[in-house]
């Protein structure tokens, strides 16, 4: 079945019918004594081997540099201080710099997240990927971010505040943008990696922006080794609490779902106090899964730990389902289900989300320029709290906090 055309903005996003036929991003150009981070459509003073030299390098630099002022301080993290800025030429148009901090204990004084970010954001380009404006060098030899500015801030603050009404086409428009950006960087073979609510951000224009590509990696080769101890807890999938080390953009699409049922019930849906605790949550709600159910899934490595000697457990009936969402439907808990597979090789691809029914069922998505929304200074403070956050940069013991508030014995 066809997309909406109700669906706003989808850069050549696929349908059943549609032919695969989107554009690759633009690889990352070398980058050459951390003077800027080039890409075509980058406002850069890049080098390149053979190129300019280092005092053309430098005045280019300059050339970009000068062209943003520095505003007022939004938000200081572990490596970034983020602030608000806006063109020289015209100060009604506004930015978030990102001030990357240096680090004489990392290679190149650099955090090696803060070096994925701005590869693949140099590389990815979409309505609904955070824009990077530009990269600069100031006298003190820290890279700066030139980001576009997101003031309406994170969409885990739209259903955190109560006071905020927002029905089913408000959900489904938020979840179509996201599947897009997701679908998006997939085609790129970009595995984002902590996909949560307050890693998407809010435009002016209400469109939502997916940041945060610190912990982003390639996945071209499915060969290649991972690490396990990625995505933020309440959205990481059960195949990585197994210790899984291949995987591909599976991992994402069960955080997209954990993001959507968010919004569906307006709080927290696996909160956990710790990681050995939470696969039993995820247990309490889609079973304990068999060798029948999730083939292979007896081959990972923490399988005999952790599942091997529990007791057998059925999933919640689709009258839990109906309790808890009854605000995106059928259609809506069809697809939360496909994306919280526990088998990642039957979970919906970001192909197969965007090809849902879903999306023609009734309601018809909201119009974005309808969209609830949060503004003003709190809401962009909240933009400069996310974007000074680098990968992993999470609170342990606030989603402890979280998790001891809420009732676990309702989720049977």
């Amino acid at each position: 079945m066809g997309m909406s055309p109700a669906l706003s903005p989808r850069p050549n996003p696929p349908g059943s019918n549609a032919p695969f036929n989107a554009a690759k991003a633009k690889p990352l150009v070398h980058l050459l004594n951390h003077k800027t981070v080039p890409s075509p459509s980058l406002t850069s003073a890049a080098t390149t081997p053979g190129g300019p030299d280092d005092g053309l390098a430098e005045e280019m630099n300059d050339g970009v540099k000068n062209q943003f002022i520095f505003g007022s301080r939004l938000g200081e993290g572990t490596y970034a201080t983020v602030y608000r800025g806006h063109y020289r030429d015209d100060p009604s148009k506004l930015v978030a710099i990102k001030k990357m901090k240096k680090n004489t204990e990392w290679q190149d004084g650099i955090n090696l997240d803060s070096l994925r970010e701005m590869k693949y954001l140099a590389e990815l380009h979409h309505p609904h990927v955070i824009n990077l404006i530009a990269v600069f060098t100031t006298k003190d030899e820290n890279i700066n971010l030139v980001l576009e500015h997101l003031p309406r801030g994170e969409l885990q603050d739209i259903w955190k505040d109560k006071e905020i009404a927002y029905g089913g086409a408000d959900v489904k428009a938020w979840s179509n943008m996201i599947c897009q950006a997701v679908w998006w960087i997939h085609e790129n073979f970009v595995l984002h990696r902590d996909i949560k609510s307050n890693n998407i951000l809010i435009a002016a224009d209400n469109s939502l922006k997916l940041a945060d590509f610190g912990l982003a990696r390639s996945f071209a080769n499915p060969e290649a080794d991972m690490t396990y101890n990625v995505i933020t807890r309440f959205y990481r999938p059960p195949e990585l609490f197994l210790g899984s080390s291949h995987y591909g953009g599976c991992v994402d699409m069960w955080s997209v779902g954990c993001v959507i049922a968010e919004l569906a019930v307006r709080d927290w849906f696996l909160p956990s106090e710790t990681d050995l605790a939470h696969l039993g949550v995820i247990t309490e709600v889609f079973g304990v899964p068999t060798e029948h159910d999730w083939p292979g899934i007896s081959k990972l490595r923490f399988w005999k730990e952790q599942l091997e000697n529990t007791p057998p457990k059925r999933p919640q009936p689709l009258s839990w389902w109906r309790s808890r969402m009854p605000l995106i439907g059928e259609a809506g808990i069809d697809l939360v289900r496909g994306l919280l597979t526990m088998d990642p090789v039957k979970r919906l691809s970001a192909k197969q989300a965007l090809e849902h029914h879903y999306w023609s069922a009734t309601p018809r998505p909201q119009k974005r320029e309808n969209l609830p929304r949060k503004g003003g200074k709190e809401a962009e403070r909240a933009m400069g709290e996310q974007l000074k956050r680098v990968g992993p940069e999470a609170d342990e013991e606030k989603m402890a906090k979280i998790a001891r508030k809420l009732d676990f014995g309702a989720m049977r």
